[in-house]
């Protein structure tokens, strides 16, 4: 079942080093995570290999990883 993001963040791994710029932890797409709807259970996914993803968008989860973007049914 496709998940619907509600939200997107940048969080740092616990530990990391701080970005070099004020901007280099919103440009770094590793450290992009989302609160994810899957029909009325919410769930915390990391967005590292959809940086195109946006709020409203249905994703295809796996083990806490958005793997792909997901078209609405045309029905």
């Amino acid at each position: 079942m496709p998940a619907r993001i509600l939200s997107i963040r940048i969080q740092p791994p616990q530990g990391a080093p701080e970005p070099a710029g004020a901007d280099a932890a919103a440009d770094d797409g590793l450290w992009r995570m989302a609160e994810v709807d899957f029909g009325g259970v919410r769930q915390q996914v990391s967005l590292a290999c959809l940086p195109e993803a946006a709020v409203g968008d249905r994703v295809l989860v796996h083990v806490g990883l958005a793997l792909s973007l997901v078209d609405d049914d045309p029905a």
